[in-house]
Order: C-alpha cells, then structure tokens, then sequence
C-alpha cells in the first residue's frame, strides 16, 4: 500500500523528470551531463577493479604461502624461535593423526623435517633449510609452482636423493633439471657435516622470497637416514585446510587434544609480517574506493546545481501553478539519480568486463620480486560488487538533496520578471 501511494506522490515528479530526459539540450548542459555521467562511470570501474584486484592478491599470496607449508604447524612448543629455524623433534603419532583427519575442516596431514644444509656446485656455495616431506604430503598443492622438471619419484631406495630447488637456487649455483650437487648437512651433534650426492628432478618458483631463497625440498626418511634419525622422528605436522576462513577456529578446536608441550600454529602467526601486510591492502582499498566516490559525488552535485541554474525559468513557472519545493527536490533529485544510474551501470558493466578479460587473458603485469605475482590476479565478490554499486546510488542520491535545496531560494516574481 505504502508503495503505491509513493509512486502516485512522485507520478508528477517523473512525468516532469522524463520531458526534461527527452528534450532537446543546449550544448553546455549536454557537455556537463557527458562529463559527470563519464566520471562515474570510471569511478565505479576504478572501485570494481580495485576490489578484485586487492581480493585476488590477497588470495594468491596467502594460497602460495598455505601451499607450501599448509594452514597449521602441529610442532613442539618453542616460544623464542625463528620462521626458518628448525622446531625441536618430536615423536610421530598415528592416532592422533586420524584423528586431526577426522576433523571436518581438515583435508590432509602430512610430517615434515627441516635440516640446514650447504649447496656446493660449479665452485659456488648456497646455505638452504631442506624440507623432508613423506608419501603423504599433498603433491597437487604445490604442483603448480613447479617451472621446470617435475616432483621426484622416491617410491625406491635409488631415487631417494632426489631433491627440488627453487629457481633462485638453482641460478645462484648454474644448475638445471638433472645434475648433481653437493650437499653438507650441518647438524649440532657433529662437528664435521655430513657430504651427500643429490641429483635436482625439478626447479620451483612461489614468488616469495622467504621460501624461494631459504628452502629446498627432499625426501624425509632420506634426510633422517643422513641424520641417523629413525624415522618415526619429525619436526612436526602440516595441516591443510578445507575452508582458509576457519583457520583460527580449526587451531583452537585442536590445541586441547594435542600431547603436552606440543602447539598447534597459524601460518599467519608464523609469517605475520606477510599476513599483516595483505591486511594492510583492504585499508588502501577503502581508502582509493572513497576517493573515487568523492569524485563522483562532487561530478554530481556540480552537475545538478548547472542544471538546476539552467532550469530557473521552469522552476519558477511550477511554483507559480502551485507546485511545493518537495516536488522540485523531488524532480532533480530523480533527474540526478537518473543521470548517476547510467554512469553506475556503464561503469558495472566496464568493471565486471575488464576483470573477466584479466582473468582469461591477463593484460596487466607485475614485478613478481616486489608484488609476489607475476600478473595482477583478479577475484570477483558479486556481494562486494553489489555493495559498490548500491552504496554509489544510495550515497549519490542522498547528497543530491543539497543541490536540489537550491530551489527552495528560486524567487518567483524576480525570474519571471527577468524573463
């Protein structure tokens, strides 16, 4: 009911409103109509992109860090101890194993070793952490930053020092898929490290420094057999996640059932300078999106009060049949939003489009040492979009107000005189 007594209050308004669409325009008032609705639309292009673009990245890189050391460290608790050190070893726990399987959230578990080594090949040396990882480790996720050769094959005792080297690595020592390398094991128990022959089946690149520069990757019982550890011995548990956005709730709900002195870590408390950075991203997102509302908005109000100046003459004509300052708010306010409606959904249109465009066929590159990604990936929230799109309408339409207050100072008499 409501609802048509709005529309039947607003009929004059919009019968007004549609003549004053379809009349012929001067040359000024079309060029300032051209130039907000033009605004607008690169306004609400600029505020899609950004968005995707900054929930893309965010995206990539958290998926580059999850990917290679999962979502959760079970480990033994240390509380002084760097990313790259290696964690206190711990025995391995079957039971407790399938039970973190059996946790609804939870796709894979999978132990790992670190050991620190030294790289020797073609008279250069490179210090490394190499990461033993078992047959359970989740290939498919790290499968993707292989760039050349391929995971190594250890399902036998011949090709069990095989190892992968990032691409960092392998240009600082001059080596490619297929030769063979030196590698000393330092250990803190033995003075002299330990010397073995491992041939490179693949070369990895994440993007990200402190994983391309720091680390390798090897068998696990092969790095225990060097470091007389029985393999029952492991630095810890890496969980991956099926849902990242429970990842502080799945921690929490297996802290109570770990062992005494073990602790259950979010890689975001690992690697918080990274984490906090990509948290950092939504704040310069909030803020470019405003500026370029503000654009808009002040596009708007300068072309409302043009073409309200423009139309002094039928103001005052209204008035003078008994027309209320409401209905001539009310006539801009939807001559406004109408105007504003084409640059909102011109500027949807171009947003929603480049995205997809830079999803199939990425245009736009990026200096991968500094950004971590090679092309600016894109993600698209449709609920972010439509929060953009009605938000620019909403908030556009309200500050519309001010300049249609301006007819309310219209004086009848003095215009009509003029005229």
């Amino acid at each position: 009911m409501y609802f048509y007594e709005t529309i039947n209050y607003l009929k004059p308004s919009l019968f007004i409103v549609r003549k004053l669409i379809t009349a012929p325009k001067k040359a000024f008032s079309a060029m300032i109509m051209r130039i907000s609705i033009i605004a607008t639309t690169i306004s609400v292009t600029a505020m899609i992109l950004a968005s995707s673009f900054v929930n893309g990245f965010q995206q990539v890189v958290a998926d580059k860090i999850f990917s290679f050391w999962g979502h959760i460290r079970v480990e033994h608790y240390e509380p002084v101890r760097s990313t790259n050190a290696e964690a206190a070893l711990i025995k391995k726990n079957d039971s407790l194993k399938q039970f973190l399987l059996s946790h609804a959230n939870i796709a894979s578990v999978s132990s790992f070793v670190t050991h620190s080594a030294v790289l020797s090949a073609n008279n250069s040396i490179e210090g490394i952490v190499i990461k033993g990882v078992s047959s359970d480790y989740p290939v498919s996720n790290f499968q993707q930053y292989i760039r050349q050769g391929k995971m190594p094959n250890w399902s036998d005792s011949g090709t069990q020092n095989q190892m992968l080297v990032s691409a960092y690595t392998a240009n600082q020592l001059k080596l490619s898929v297929g030769d063979e390398l030196l590698v000393y094991f330092i250990s803190k128990n033995a003075d002299v490290p330990k010397v073995r022959k491992m041939k490179i089946t693949g070369i990895f690149n994440i993007g990200i420094d402190i994983f391309d520069q720091s680390y390798a990757i090897a068998q696990l019982d092969y790095l225990n057999n060097v470091n007389q550890l029985s393999n029952d011995e492991i630095n810890g548990y890496e969980i991956t996640l099926k849902n990242s956005s429970m990842l502080d709730e799945t921690a929490n709900a297996i802290f109570p059932v770990l062992p005494v002195g073990w602790n259950a870590i979010t890689l975001k408390e690992l690697s918080p300078e990274i984490f906090d950075w990509l948290a950092l991203q939504d704040t310069n997102k909030y803020i470019f999106m405003g500026l370029m509302l503000v654009v808009a908005i002040i596009n708007m109000i300068s072309c409302l009060i043009i073409l309200l100046l423009e139309r002094t003459n039928m103001i005052a004509v209204l008035k003078s049949f008994g027309a209320a300052d409401k209905m001539i708010r009310n006539i801009f306010v939807l001559y406004g939003s109408w105007i504003t409606g084409i640059g909102i959904a011109t500027g949807s249109i171009a947003g929603i489009v480049l995205c997809l465009i830079q999803e199939q066929w990425p245009f736009i590159k990026l200096n991968e040492e500094v950004y971590y990604v090679s092309t600016a990936p894109v993600q698209i929230k449709w609920i972010q979009i439509l929060v953009i799109i009605l938000g620019t309408l909403i908030i556009s339409t309200m500050i519309l107000l001010i300049p249609a207050a301006v007819g309310k100072k219209i004086n009848i008499s003095k215009t009509l005189q003029f005229k």
